[in-house]
């Protein structure tokens, strides 16, 4: 440029100019379609996937993804997933939910577990599950928390918890956990919500639940389920007492519940008692975050056969089901690695083996 003055050319040197102060101004940055979903995405709590339907062939191996987490439980997870493919084939008519469904059976068999692992699956997060502890819904004047406040009373501005939560995320699990612990009057909400996909809060605002799915789960008949001791590894005939067990826990949600309620559920899925082999699979899947935890302080941790047996049968109980699994592992595992680890008889670069001898967990360091 300073050529270009010396030599009395104007033009050139404006031009030179403008041309180094383009080349100092940062390139713009580019910004893809991917990111734009992304955005998009956390704005309006749309999963990605539904946006652009790329991997909507997952939906056809539904089963197998859940049973990844969900032992058994063939009859439940099959018709969550037939519920599911309709909605992502585009014939589901109508704006109510994806599907609504009562979970029903004894206790500990996986019933809130399979709502968890569904949200986890289906939206990849498992904050996609709205859950509502039904035994908070008590009370008559609980139904409003639901919808919001009318006018008036305290609450007003803060709106409801379910009509907000499925505002701010409409792809989502709504699980009613405990359902029969709630007030009748919820009843009502839940009946406009199953019929018409659409719940009016307190401030006029239509809220959409058509792209929800509904699960309730309840251990209705469970009392009478324990004093008929039909359930448990002693049964003979395991479809003979789940035939039983259904007709009895169907019996007692008909006294409880109104037909126009039970009428608007899709499906009504009583769950199996657990056996001791899928009790089993079920330690296998609850051990896994310990070997991680192990693994990455450079320990390598094995399960015999044998250990995995007898951590079943010492963790399952007939009227609680596969809760008490995790206390077992903790005082029976857990516990005593502590000790190993605190004590320096366990280090980065061995492995140990757990085992099984005379009704009792041994432990090996090789």
């Amino acid at each position: 440029m300073d050529e270009a003055l010396l030599a009395g050319d104007m033009k050139a040197a404006i031009k030179q100019y403008k041309a180094s102060q383009k080349a100092k101004l940062p390139k713009p940055a580019l910004v893809d379609t991917d990111q734009i979903m992304q955005t998009l995405s956390r704005l309006s709590g749309i999963p990605v996937e539904k946006m652009t339907q790329a991997d909507s062939k997952r939906y056809l191996n539904l089963e197998a993804e859940l049973h990844k987490r969900v032992i058994g439980q063939d009859e439940a997870v099959s018709a969550i997933s037939r519920a599911i493919r309709r909605n992502q084939s585009g014939i589901r008519t109508g704006k109510r939910p994806i599907g609504s469904f009562m979970f029903l059976g004894p206790t500990g068999v996986g019933k809130t577990e399979l709502a968890k692992t569904l949200a986890e699956v289906l939206f990849d997060d498992e904050s996609a599950l709205l859950r509502f502890d039904m035994s908070e819904y008590m009370e008559k004047f609980a139904a409003s928390r639901l919808n919001g406040a009318p006018p008036g009373y305290v609450g007003y501005d803060e709106g409801g918890e379910l009509t907000e939560k499925v505002r701010n995320k409409p792809y989502s699990v709504l699980l009613f956990d405990e359902v029969e612990k709630a007030h009748p009057d919820i009843f009502n909400i839940l009946l406009q919500v199953l019929d018409d996909g659409v719940l009016t809060d307190s401030r006029g605002r239509k809220v959409d639940f058509s792209n929800t799915i509904i699960i309730m789960t309840s251990n209705l008949g469970a009392t009478a389920l324990r004093d008929d001791k039909t359930v448990g590894f002693g049964a003979r005939d395991i479809s003979h007492n789940h035939q039983a067990m259904q007709a009895r826990i169907m019996e007692e949600l008909k006294k409880a519940y109104r037909p126009e309620f039970l009428n608007r559920i899709d499906e009504k899925v009583v769950f199996h008692s657990l056996e001791e082999e899928q009790l089993r699979e079920i330690v296998k899947i609850m051990v896994k975050p310990l070997v991680s935890a192990l693994a990455e302080k450079g320990i390598e941790l094995k399960f015999q056969p044998a250990a995995l047996k007898y951590l079943a049968q010492d963790g399952y109980d007939v009227e609680m089901g596969a809760r008490p699994l995790r206390r077992a592992i903790q005082t029976q595992v857990e516990d005593k690695l502590s000790e190993l680890l605190l004590g320096g008889q366990v280090v980065s670069g061995q492995t140990l083996k757990i085992g099984c001898s005379k009704d009792k967990l041994t432990f090996t360091v090789v």
